[in-house]
């Protein structure tokens, strides 16, 4: 718990975290912004006739009400894994890791230790986000005319979810931040894989899977983590793709084979 407190009060005392909190903020008012108008639409028309089933299903109010409730969830993510590099990657950045290792030895605990302050910094995320969508889905369903879905069990779990996600892209950021120790080099490659590689890999999958007539293969997109964060907050099951879990079960090895490759390489490597 000490070390775990020191890696709060490393956190704290920088700009990283209340800019990313900023950064997060604005684009959570953004996305709610446009889910709300989406909503509108989708929630006071019918699903036009011969839709795709995929189209159609997203008409569901509780879909919409599952998606409002965790509106800002892909740049938020976003952020919370910046926070997590920052985390490890000052440390070779400002040269103190040295010091880190020589006051603990244990190389492991350091580790865990930042592990665990990335993953309560993603629950403070998560609360922050949270607290603001909820009363404005709520006040944004209740002017449409609809229920607020809040005590439906697809939308709790929607929500629950998504503070999974938030602890668990804090923990990735951690492990991406030791196999990539340049502070800028690992902020750049994990914008640019989250955010063009997200568009690519989904453009890739659907591309080859309607060439070949794969359908199968067009679920591979669902591999990476920041698709599969977005399958674990659908509210109901879209026609033709994963259930909810399976998106938390490849978050979860995705955390799992970072954390350990991380740990590891951290054990093991020369930190001059």
């Amino acid at each position: 718990m000490n070390l775990v407190r020191s890696e709060f009060l490393k956190i704290r005392t920088t700009n990283a975290w209340w800019l990313f909190a900023l950064g997060a903020f604005g684009m959570l008012a953004l996305t709610f912004f446009i889910n709300a108008v989406g909503a509108h639409f989708t929630l006071t028309e019918a699903p036009p006739e011969g839709a795709d089933p995929q189209v159609a299903a997203t008409y569901n109010e509780v879909y919409q009400a599952a998606n409002l409730y965790t509106s800002g969830q892909f740049f938020g993510l976003l952020f919370v894994l910046l926070l997590g590099i920052v985390v490890i990657t000052s440390e070779f950045q400002h040269q103190t890791v040295t010091t880190t290792f020589l006051t603990t030895p244990h190389r492991t605990a350091v580790i865990v230790a930042k592990f665990v302050a990335s993953a309560l910094a993603g629950f403070g995320f998560w609360l922050f986000t949270t607290a603001l969508n909820i009363p404005a889905t709520i006040i944004f369903m209740s002017a449409e005319g609809f229920s607020n879905h809040l005590g439906d069990t697809a939308v709790i779990r929607a929500i629950g979810l998504n503070l999974l996600a938030y602890v668990l892209w804090g923990i990735l950021g951690v492990g991406f931040g030791v196999l990539i120790r340049s502070q800028i080099g690992a902020t750049v490659t994990a914008v640019v894989l989250y955010l063009i590689g997200t568009i690519a890999g989904a453009v890739f999958f659907t591309l080859i899977a309607n060439w070949l007539d794969w359908e199968w293969f067009e679920d591979l997109q669902f591999g990476l983590p920041s698709i599969a964060s977005g399958l674990m907050v659908s509210g109901t099951n879209i026609p033709g793709q994963p259930q909810y879990w399976v998106g938390a079960v490849v978050l979860v090895a995705w955390v799992v084979a970072t954390g350990v490759i991380g740990t590891m390489i951290t054990r093991t490597r020369d930190i001059s």
